[in-house]
Order: C-alpha cells, then structure tokens, then sequence
C-alpha cells in the first residue's frame, strides 16, 4: 500500500505546452530569431544571373575566420524570403521550412540570418533547448565533455529509448579524432583548451524514438577555462549562456583551497595529475553575474544549474569513517545508472550530500551560487573512474555518474518525470 501511494504522489514535472512553433536559437552563433527570419541557400546557381552566381558569404567566412576555419571561396547564394511571394514559401506545422525560387526551384537549405550556418531541421517546431558547459581553466571540460558525450551515446540514450547524434558527419568525425579516439581508446589524457584556440562548438541532438517527443540540443562550446574570468573573452565566447536552457557548471576539488592541500598530502608520492590554482570557482560566477544575470530581473538567473564536481575519485583521499569530509561509504563513489525515469532518492541523497561538502569546504562559493541561480542541483561525476598519471589513464576507463546531472536536466525541462524507488 505504501509503495503505491508513493507512486500516485511521485513528483513530475509539468510537461510544457507545445506551441505551433518557436523562437530559435542558433546552436552556432547563439543569435535568436523567429522562422520567419532565417534565410536559405538557393538549391542551384546559374551562370546568367547575377542574383543566383556562385558567389563568397561574407557571414559564414566571418564566422569561420573567429575559429581558425579556412575561408570557403563560393558558394550558392542566400536567398532572403522577404523578398519572395507567399505563395512561393513553403511551411510544415505553420513553421517556414523551404522558399521556391524564380526558377521554381525548391530549397530546404535553412541557414541563420546571422552566421549562415545550417540550422538543424527541428529548429523552430521545437524549443531550442540548448546546454553550455561552464567551469575555470584545468576543470577538466574537454575530459568530461568527452565522457559525457561517449557515455549518452552507449548508455544513457538506450535507457531513455534514445540516440544522441552529432549534427553532421564533419562533427562526427572531429569528436571521434579529437577527443573520444585519444581518451577512450589510447587512454590519453586530453590537454586544457587554450585562450587561443577557438573551438567551434560540439553540436549533438538527443532525439527520442517517441516522434511526440521534442529532440534536445546539445552545444558543447569548449571554452578555455581562464577565458571564464577575462570579460572580453567571455563576451566572445560564451553568448551562448545567455540562450541556455541548463547549465552545466563544472568545479574542480582541486581548486578548493580549504581541501588542495590535503588532497595533495593524502594522495602521496605519486598524485597523478595536479591542476595549478586557476580561478577560484567563485570567480566564474562573479564573472557570470557580470556578463549577463546582472542585466536580468531581480539579478538572477532561473536557467536550471548543475553544479558539478568533476574528479570525485580524488576524494577517495579524503573519506573517512568519522566523516570531516565524506565518509567512506558515500554516494559519491557508488555509480547509480538511471533508467527511464530520475531517480529522485538517489538524486536527492547526492545533492544534498555536495551541498553540505561545498558548503562546508568551500562557503563563499555556494553562497554566491544562491544569491545569482534560482534552481541549482549539485552533483559529483568522475569522467574517467580514476586520477590520471603521466597524461595517461591506468586501466579502463570507468565514468561514475557522469550522465547523472544531464539526466536532472531532462527531468527540469520535463523531458522525463522523476520518481522516488
């Protein structure tokens, strides 16, 4: 009787009303618009028309040229919808999904008004519901970006009768060179981004086999951590925080300086990979709270945000029975998989546990992040399962929990319900 009155009061979030159709975000640029807005790249290109030549985009080669990406020479030209006829645009649940040229030739090619990038084909029938990944230099984004990508692909999407797919080959292929090949299978640790490397951004879609069910998209803007407290850099970079629908906000134990010592001392001869001191994690959010929840109503921000401590295997070296700082049958070191729905006992028991941690290590920093987010989780992840030596992984890589914080943002965005087991 008691498990079922349990699961009649199981606590869901309300599913949001779909609307005919939605602003949309540019997982490139991060511009936001309406459908009616974007602009298509004609299907063909005639010699004998100036309008439709081959021609440079100026757009496109700006963006490109912000990451280092070689310039284009020609390409077909962008037609404006403005100036085609109604009777010429087509549209697919009220949404403007392709234009018929003066040739009465069709394209579907939809590109941001504002970067000429393609745009995913969903955008507009469904929110633009975009994650950013934040946290100071030596975090370990890159490593947990890898981890988190390569475990939604082979775990999480199947739980969640799912799949999590880059937006394009290109993409595909890059992720797999760069990061997941390196990491996964020659167990090299990936080096931090630097300032001066522009990353363009990781672009992948959750989609759900239930065609009802609105795709989610995931933009992994690798942003170099000291880049976070540079305002003009983060003002370059990271525009797309502003759009976000969850925050990922990453914090590294060793950058806690109540702990660093003490990690360092327990770890013993051989630590492993040690971060320098970086920024402290309240200075991320001081530099947020300066770039853009400054500007908004009452000062904060209501973007659900994890806060995430990356590397919870080094506090192995902390735990103990008496419990200073965790104890050692912690949740932080038992990996929990979620199935279908989040599990609200084991998520509550982990969020609370990393509050009192934070609070208690680290105060200034969990009282900034109350004063500027209104709905904060805090969780621990292990991206690899163990602490690097060398610039190499010992062993098989085995992420703890690594998903667990995306699976909250699902459950924020109403995407699944969480329930309690």
């Amino acid at each position: 009787m008691f498990a079922l009155l349990k699961r009649i009061f199981e606590k869901k979030q309300p599913a949001k009303e779909r609307q005919p159709f939605y602003d949309i975000i540019c997982p490139y640029c991060f511009s936001r618009f309406s459908h009616e807005e974007v602009v298509f790249r004609a299907a063909h290109h005639r010699d004998d028309d100036e309008a439709l030549a081959l021609q440079e985009d100026e757009l496109l080669n700006k963006y490109r040229e912000k990451f280092g990406l070689a310039p284009i020479d020609e390409l077909e030209a962008i037609i404006e919808p403005s100036y085609i006829p109604d009777e010429n645009k087509l549209y697919s649940d009220r949404v403007l999904m392709g234009v018929s040229d003066k040739y009465s030739v069709v394209t579907r090619n939809r590109l941001c008004p504002a970067c000429h990038n393609d745009l995913p084909l969903t955008a507009g029938k469904y929110p633009s519901n975009i994650l950013s990944i934040v946290g100071a230099t030596s975090v370990g984004k890159s490593v947990y970006m890898t981890s988190l990508i390569h475990t939604l692909q082979h775990v999480t999407a199947n739980n969640f009768d799912a799949a999590c797919i880059p937006l394009d080959n290109e993409m595909s292929k890059r992720f797999r060179v760069n990061y997941e090949i390196p990491l996964f299978e020659n167990g090299r640790l990936l080096q931090s981004t630097e300032k001066v490397n522009r990353q363009e951004p990781f672009i992948f879609q959750f989609v759900f086999k239930d065609e009802d069910q609105a795709p989610l998209t995931l933009v992994f803007f690798d942003v170099a951590g000291e880049g976070m407290t540079d305002k003009d850099y983060i003002k370059l970079h990271a525009a797309h925080i502003k759009n976000s629908a969850g925050i990922l906000f990453l914090i590294d134990p060793m950058q806690i300086r109540t702990i660093r010592e003490k990690l360092i001392h327990q770890m013993g001869e051989n630590p492993g990979k040690i971060v320098g001191q970086g920024g402290e994690p309240r200075e991320v959010v001081i530099s947020l709270f300066g770039d853009f929840i400054a500007h908004l109503e009452n000062s904060k921000t209501d973007i659900p945000t994890a806060v995430v401590l990356t590397k919870s295997d080094l506090l192995h070296s902390l735990k103990n029975d008496d419990g200073d700082y965790i104890q050692s049958n912690s949740n932080v070191f038992r990996h929990v998989i979620h199935r279908g729905f989040l599990n609200l006992d084991e998520y509550e028991n982990i969020n609370g546990e990393i509050r009192r941690f934070l609070a208690k290590v680290d105060t200034p920093f969990v009282n900034a992040v109350d004063v500027y987010f209104r709905d904060t989780s805090y969780f621990a992840v292990s991206a690899l399962g163990s602490n690097p030596v060398d610039q190499q992984v010992s062993g098989i890589i085995s992420p703890v929990r690594v998903d667990e914080p995306f699976i909250w943002l699902l459950y924020k965005l109403g995407y699944i319900e969480g329930r309690n087991e």
